[in-house]
Order: structure tokens, then C-alpha cells, then sequence
């Protein structure tokens, strides 16, 4: 009778956890299987199995996803297998933290066989997180050390690290079937966070949602299951193809699809196989396998026991966070080689060798809490990032952000633009340099202008952000002395408009013409036609004109002079007080002008909300100033 991994959990939990034909067949573990383990303090500890054999660790990787502590299972009688040493050494990448090594078979081996079996362990733990984990040797078969065993699994698990409750769910999904009367469940350890019943869960990569319709743990119904359970989640209309192992079901908006990954990269000190610039490998993040392409940063090889920066370029797009954790395979033939943390999810396209990048994945791997938000603000300036966006990346909450801000020393790199969006002071001095630039070229070629138009300003400056957020980053420029900004114009500080004597000569004559002309001036074709040759100096003595509202530009032909423009508006005032409202007729006859001007007039207000209509008559919202004057 074999009596080894599988049969070990059978005798400590009851369960069977090979569930496949094949495997009881053949006698060995094909595919993970799960159990939870009923612990003498009462708790529940869930139980992952999975497979030994070199030709399955595709799915030993799905299973060793999330574990806490570990049982590394060696048989007494036969010692340490190849496939041992490459577990240990992708659960040391995993960066599992616990463990204990479980000696089974014991009642096979004699004294001599378990002294060397302890000595042969002994060599090969020594450097790894198990190099002084406790050796029980056990017996499926005749119960030796099962109590032992147990005793030590809750005494450890008193010590684990306990995982955030507070984060956005997230479960890495290890299996998918279909139970009948429910629909499709999916299976695997939670990660992080609180899943409830009647919650919407993403389905990533991708963008489907679902509605968590029942949930289990250790096979038994509950509303809410907690970080590192097992957990069995029904969701509602989803079918048992839109989802597979290697999906995560994590709360909506917390994760974000990536095909590329900032890694710090490290190869195992047993392999053979050198990775270099450019190789294909085979990934395993989560419950994921994927192939990729290995970018090295700073260096044109790795060999054993080494480590670099590097970026992973995938096949297919994945869902990932900063800190966590992955294991790399060589192409063929394929065997384990390395693996590492990640150290940003979702990064821009480096080039090899580029100080910059590298100096921002070492600050993303060594720096602090503080040099990290600084870094994080100052790559994603341009999209304007907000705080939350910002913590997304940081793989943290708005509450440890604004946290971590208060602890900065040198706040002054950070500029908050309103209440949300965050920039770095290096963005702001690019902008201001292109800003500059902008409106010094504008006032060349519009020298009689009090300013670009806001509106042209932002689109060049700011193409696609919103509009509050940019007004804001120009009322900073203001406020820093930089530029001026008059109505819908902006100008540069300094900036003055000076008029040549041609100038002066237009301005005055067009003066005359409209502080004469009274409410029946001619079109603006016909005053255009007086100035012949100088068309393009009229231009911009009319548009300056504009600027300073001495003009009122009433329709693209009529413009009326400001002191006529006051009057007609005092008349609509005299006329309201005296009839209630305003009819065209009634201000055609005070103004003693014709039904072209005064409708033009009329058209204006109504258009700039000084009157509002109703019919054939208007009446004064007062919200002109003139009017108050």
C-alpha cells in the first residue's frame, strides 16, 4: 500500500483528495486536490495536495499559490527526489515563510535509512526558509506522529502572518465546475480582503462582472470569507467557459489588465540554464501559465544564483499587483530556473540599459513608503493621476497614501492640483517651459491680443484632461506670477500691448466710428473696406478692441461701442421698470434705431443670459454688471 503525500492528508483530515480516476489508477497525484484539517484549537486549516511528480508541476505552481506554511513530504524509505529539490526551491521563490518536513513511510525505514534520509534533508534545506523547520517522521499506516504533526500544524499557524482583510478581494482561481441546481463555482484561496454574498466580483483578465451569488468555506455555507480560506464561490450568471484556472475574481476596479511586468528577476543556484536577453520562458503567477518574453534591464545574461532587473512582456494579459510573487521556467526543456516579485503591475515600455527606469525599480524595490509615492506621482504625472489611482499602483489604501505623504521630507516635489489630483514639481517645470513657449509664440503673431483664448491654451497644453483640472494647473501659473489670465485670455506676465503709430491711427478712427455710429453703425464689411491695404493691422486693432470690450461684437457683422452698449441696456431697465417686460418694438423706439440693430442687440442678451425670453417679450435676469453701474 502506498502510503505516502495523499494518504497522509487522508489520515490527518478523512479526505480523499485525489478525485480523478486516472489518479487512483495510476497511484499518484495528476491534479491539486483539497481538504481542510480540523486543528485541536478548534480552527480549520485548509489543506491544498498537490502533485509530486516532474510532470505536473504546471499544476503543483496552481497549487501553491497563497499558501501560508507548508508540509514538504519526503518518503523514509526512498529520501530526496529531484522533484523535491524544485519544489523547495519554487516555494522559496513563492516566498512561503513556514513549513514543516514530514518524514512518511516511517514505520518502512529502519534507523539507518531515517539517520541519513535526516542527514540528506539536512544538506539540502541548509540556505532555504526550511533550513531549521522541524523534521516529523509519521506513519498514515499505523498512526506514529499523527498527533505530533497536528499539534505542530496549530502551533504554527498560531504564528502565521495574518493576511489584509481590508484590501479589495481577490482570489486567484484554481478550479471551475458546474454544480447542478447552482450554476458555475469556482474554487481557490483568497488572497486578500472580504468576499460576501450578493457582492459584484470581476472576472480578470477581462472585463466581466458577475454577482456572488453563494459562498463556502471548508464545505460549508457562509455570507463572508476572510483572506487566506479556502473558498468556494457561486456566481450568478456565468458559464463554466467564460471562466478557468487561472483567472482571479477580485472586487470591480481594483485590478487593472497588464502584458507587461517590472520584475527584479533571480535564478535558482541549482540551475544549469543561463537566461538570456530576449528568452522565452514559461510564467506561473497565481494560478496562471503563461509563456513570455524575459527583457534584462541591466545586464545580457542571468546564470545561477544571480538576480536583475527585467521586464516580462506577455503572450496574453494577466492580472497582477506590485509584491507579488511568480516563477519563471525555462522554454525546453522545461524545468524551473527562476522567479521573483513584482515590482510594478502595469509599467511603461523600458529600454535596456536606460539609467531612469532603473533607478525607478530600484526605488520601487529598496526605497521607502515615501520615496515610492514620489516615484509613483512622478512617472504618471501626465495622465494627472488622482490619490486613488496613485495607491492602485502603490498597491495601497488612500489611508497609507496620505499617510506616507505627511512622511515625506521635501513635500515640495508634490503638487496637489484641487483636492485630488497629485503632480510632481519636474511635470509642472515641463509644462510651464512648453506654456511659455506657447504664449510667446502667440503674442508675436498677435501682438494687439490681450491673450491666447483659454480654451486653445489647454487643448495645446493639456490635450484630454478635464477641464477643471487644467484650469487649476493655469490659476497655479497665475498665482506663481508666471502668466496672466483676464476673462478667457491668458498671457504671459510680463506681456503688454503696445501699438504702433499705424495702430493708433486705426484704433482712433475706429473709435469714431463706433462711438459715433450710435445704434445704426455700418456692417463690419463696409468699415473693413475704409482701411484698404492695411486689412490685416485692422485685424488686430478690431481684436484688441474686442479684448478690452470696447467693442461688443452683437453678431459677425454688427458690433456696437461699450458706452451704447451700457445705454440700450439702462433703456431695457427703464422699460421693464415701467411695463413689466421688454419688447423689441418698445426698445427700437427708446433707442430710435431700426429692428435690424435692435434685434441683434436682443439676440446678444439672450444669448449671454442677461434677458430671458418668453415669446415675444424678455425681461432682465440682472446678471450684467453695466446694468448695476
Amino acid at each position: 500500500m502506498d502510503h505516502g503525500k495523499t494518504c497522509l492528508i487522508q489520515a490527518l483530515t478523512g479526505i480523499d483528495t485525489d478525485r480523478l480516476a486516472e489518479e487512483k489508477k495510476r497511484g499518484i497525484t495528476i491534479d491539486i486536490g483539497f481538504a481542510f484539517l480540523d486543528l485541536p484549537g478548534g480552527e480549520k486549516a485548509g489543506i491544498v495536495d498537490v502533485p509530486g511528480h516532474e510532470k505536473f508541476i504546471k499544476n503543483m505552481l496552481a497549487g501553491a499559490s497563497g499558501m501560508d506554511m507548508v508540509l514538504l513530504v519526503v518518503a523514509a524509505d526512498e529520501g530526496v527526489m529531484p522533484q523535491t529539490r524544485e519544489h523547495l526551491g519554487i516555494l522559496s521563490l513563492l516566498d512561503v515563510k513556514n513549513g514543516i518536513v514530514v518524514l512518511t513511510k516511517a514505520d518502512l525505514a529502519d534507523d539507518e535509512m531515517m539517520e541519513f534520509v535526516r542527514y540528506d534533508l539536512a544538506c539540502e534545506l541548509k540556505g532555504t526558509f526550511l533550513e531549521h523547520a522541524p523534521v516529523i517522521p509519521v506513519s498514515a499506516r499505523t498512526g506514529q506522529g499523527m498527533d505530533e504533526l497536528k499539534n505542530l500544524i496549530a502551533e504554527i499557524t498560531q504564528g502565521v502572518e495574518q493576511k489584509d482583510t481590508e484590501k479589495p478581494f481577490r482570489l486567484p482561481v484554481d478550479r471551475v465546475f458546474v454544480m447542478e441546481g447552482f450554476g458555475t463555482v469556482l474554487t481557490g484561496t483568497l488572497a486578500e480582503g472580504r468576499i460576501s454574498v450578493g457582492e459584484e466580483a470581476a472576472i480578470c483578465p477581462g472585463s466581466r462582472t458577475a454577482k456572488v451569488r453563494k459562498i463556502q468555506v471548508h464545505g460549508q455555507n457562509t455570507d463572508t470569507a476572510e483572506a487566506g480560506q479556502r473558498v468556494a464561490v457561486n456566481l450568478s450568471s456565468v458559464k463554466k467557459n467564460e471562466v478557468a484556472r487561472g483567472d482571479t475574481l477580485a472586487a470591480p476596479g481594483s485590478m487593472e489588465d497588464t502584458l507587461m511586468l517590472d520584475v527584479k528577476l533571480t535564478l535558482i543556484p541549482g540551475t544549469s540554464r543561463t537566461v538570456k536577453n530576449g528568452s522565452t520562458l514559461h510564467l506561473y503567477h497565481g494560478t496562471r501559465h503563461m509563456l513570455c518574453k524575459a527583457v534584462l534591464l541591466d545586464r545580457d545574461s542571468l546564470q545561477a544564483g544571480e538576480s536583475g532587473y527585467a521586464q516580462i512582456r506577455l503572450n496574453e494579459p494577466i492580472a497582477a499587483k506590485r509584491g507579488d510573487h511568480f516563477v519563471v521556467r525555462f522554454y525546453s526543456p522545461v524545468e524551473t530556473v527562476g522567479g521573483g516579485a513584482i515590482l510594478e503591475a502595469n509599467p511603461i515600455k523600458h529600454k535596456r540599459w536606460d539609467k531612469a527606469a532603473l533607478h525607478s525599480l530600484a526605488v520601487r524595490e529598496n526605497g521607502s513608503l515615501g520615496e515610492r509615492i514620489v516615484q509613483a506621482v512622478l512617472e504618471d504625472s501626465p495622465k494627472l493621476p488622482d490619490t486613488g489611482r496613485i495607491a492602485r499602483r502603490l498597491y495601497i489604501t488612500k489611508e497609507e497614501l496620505a499617510a506616507g505623504i505627511k512622511k515625506i521630507a521635501d513635500l515640495s516635489e508634490l503638487i496637489w492640483i484641487g483636492d485630488k489630483i497629485i503632480v510632481h514639481e519636474s511635470y509642472m517645470a515641463g509644462l510651464l517651459k512648453k506654456m511659455t513657449g506657447q504664449l510667446a509664440g502667440y503674442h508675436a503673431q498677435n501682438p494687439l491680443q490681450a491673450g491666447m483664448r483659454r480654451d486653445e491654451l489647454r487643448g495645446r497644453l493639456l490635450p484630454g484632461a478635464e477641464l477643471a483640472a487644467a484650469d487649476s494647473i493655469l490659476k497655479i501659473f497665475a498665482e506663481r506670477g508666471v502668466i496672466r489670465l483676464e476673462g478667457q485670455r491668458a498671457a504671459l506676465a510680463d506681456f503688454r500691448i503696445e501699438f504702433t503709430d499705424a495702430q493708433k491711427k486705426i484704433r482712433q478712427a475706429l473709435e469714431e466710428i463706433y462711438a459715433g455710429g450710435g445704434y445704426a453703425v455700418p456692417n463690419l464689411d463696409d468699415v473693413a473696406v475704409r482701411f484698404g491695404k492695411e486689412k490685416e493691422t485692422f485685424r488686430q486693432v478690431l481684436g484688441s478692441m474686442l479684448d478690452e470690450k470696447v467693442l461688443v461684437c452683437l453678431s459677425p457683422q454688427i458690433f456696437l461701442h461699450r458706452d451704447h452698449f451700457r445705454g440700450a441696456l439702462l433703456a431695457m431697465r427703464e422699460i421693464e421698470d415701467k411695463n413689466g417686460a421688454i419688447s423689441l418694438g418698445s426698445l427700437r423706439d427708446s433707442l430710435d434705431t431700426s429692428r435690424k440693430y435692435v434685434y441683434a442687440f436682443l439676440e446678444y442678451c439672450d444669448r449671454s443670459n442677461i434677458t430671458k425670453r418668453e415669446g415675444d417679450l424678455r425681461t432682465l435676469t440682472g446678471k450684467n454688471s453695466m446694468i448695476k453701474e
